[in-house]
């Protein structure tokens, strides 16, 4: 009959072996885009879920951050990131909470 204790002693090793392997292994999960990647019209028509004319009419009409070399249109994915963040509107509770600290400031 085995030593119990031999069993699971040697169950402890086996893993800590494989949990060394995990620690050890690169991720090979999605990874985070690069900032300074630069996008095409369409690359960036589809990023933005938008038709590929609505990005040229943003551009034309200078609604939209873009790079122009060579009759070429760039677009940097950080710059277009930064874009949408900024049309984000504030909930009610948001508003109602910074009404509060205005009327609070004022009083103090």
């Amino acid at each position: 009959m085995n030593n119990p204790f031999e069993e699971i002693n040697t169950r402890l090793s086996n893993i800590e072996s494989l949990l060394l392997d995990i620690k050890h292994k690169p991720i090979d999960g999605p990874s985070r885009p690069d900032p300074e990647e630069f996008l095409t019209v369409q690359e960036t028509a589809k990023f933005l879920k938008l038709s590929v004319p609505t990005v040229y009419t943003m551009i034309h009409e200078k609604r939209i951050p873009f790079m122009k070399r060579s009759k070429r249109c760039y677009f940097s994915k950080a710059d277009l990131v930064n874009y949408l963040k900024e049309g984000r509107k504030k909930s009610a509770g948001e508003i109602s909470a910074a009404a509060d600290d205005y009327i609070n400031k004022k009083k103090g």
